[in-house]
């Protein structure tokens, strides 16, 4: 009896959540004036340290929460769609299901990126009375190692506690290149995930400014095979990775600080977790005109970029609005300079 409940409340959660992102779509698709999602940093600080990572410390304090609050509001104001928490490890911030709750209260859907370790059943239970959407864990291994932790040895538990509670959508997500010793625990760890009820995607693991680090042979068959593993769902929307898994440069246009905003702890937006410095701006003060101008700003370090949810927002306009402002004239008008990372 509590499994078909579970199961019921789950589905319905799912439909409704199904018809949230439907209306993303289509306000996305009508207005190119808005973003369509943002990542934000509540706390730089995690509790792992994995060698591939360069956005962690092991000193930060929370951003405090009426800070946090003030940012979220004014990425709702901006019309965001999508907010999600990275880190750092978010689950560190003693306010997180109170944030989670505030975006949800904006109509916004609520995402949180997570290394899974802080997870209990009554941690879940919190996350779904806060209305939390969406929520991926990225595995590494299946035995953890000198690169990363972050495997399905530790996780496996984890994973069970979030199949028995969890009323949000759960994405499991297998790396390759970075180190990793195994690649074909991505496989493992894929199957895993599916047998679960979960999704799985695979990703490729970029530099430290987000450019394409080759992948092995090994790596790329890999790769294809856990494409069969990927659901229809917004991560499914990688289409990219066959180009960077081949070597291949991307031809796409870049969106980044307009479609998508990634808004540091100290409350300034880049591009991205991998081109922070650019634009730079403190949250506060950015505006239509901002986003309008960097929608239509080329991005040199585009071509090689393995940040896939850079690459996934950007999917809604591919087909429209060629890019015609370079990096100079992106520099002429914006106060701290806008500079283009060429490969």
């Amino acid at each position: 009896m509590a499994d078909r409940q579970l199961k019921f409340r789950r589905n319905l959660r799912a439909l409704h959540r199904r018809m949230r992102e439907w209306r993303m779509i289509m306000r996305g698709l009508a207005s190119t004036d808005h973003p369509v999602m943002a990542h934000i940093i509540p706390i730089r600080r995690c509790n792992l340290s994995c060698t591939y990572c360069n956005e962690y410390d092991d000193y930060s304090k929370p951003v405090p929460r009426d800070t946090m609050i003030h940012r979220l509001d004014r990425l709702a104001d901006l019309g965001t769609t999508i907010i999600t928490f990275s880190g750092g490890e978010p689950l560190l911030h003693p306010d997180l299901d109170e944030l989670i709750a505030h975006i949800r209260s904006r109509k916004v859907i609520a995402g949180l990126i997570t290394n899974g370790y802080l997870l209990t059943a009554d941690r879940v239970k919190r996350l779904n009375q806060a209305g939390l959407d969406h929520m991926q864990i990225s595995i590494d291994n299946v035995m953890p190692d000198d690169v990363s932790k972050k495997s399905l040895k530790v996780l496996d538990k984890k994973l069970q506690i979030l199949s028995d509670h969890a009323l949000f959508h759960v994405n499991i997500n297998s790396v390759l290149g970075g180190g990793i010793h195994n690649p074909e625990d991505a496989l493992i760890v894929g199957k895993r995930a599916v047998g679960l009820g979960f999704t799985s995607t695979v990703g490729i693991i970029h530099d430290g400014d987000g450019q394409l680090r080759p992948i092995g042979e090994r790596e790329r068959k890999v790769f294809l095979e856990m494409k069969g593993f990927e659901k229809s769902n917004f991560s499914q929307l990688n289409y990219f990775q066959d180009d960077i898994a081949n070597g291949r440069p991307s031809n796409w246009r870049c969106r980044a600080g307009a479609r998508y905003l990634y808004i540091c702890e100290d409350g300034l937006v880049h591009y991205c977790s991998q081109q922070r410095g650019f634009p730079g701006k403190r949250l506060d003060e950015y505006t239509v005109e901002d986003i309008r101008r960097e929608y239509l700003t080329v991005k040199g370090c585009a071509p090689y970029c393995t940040v896939s949810c850079v690459h996934q927002v950007s999917y809604m306009d591919f087909w429209r609005d060629p890019q015609t402002i370079t990096a100079e004239q992106g520099a002429d008008v914006t106060s701290n300079g806008l500079v283009q990372i060429e490969r």
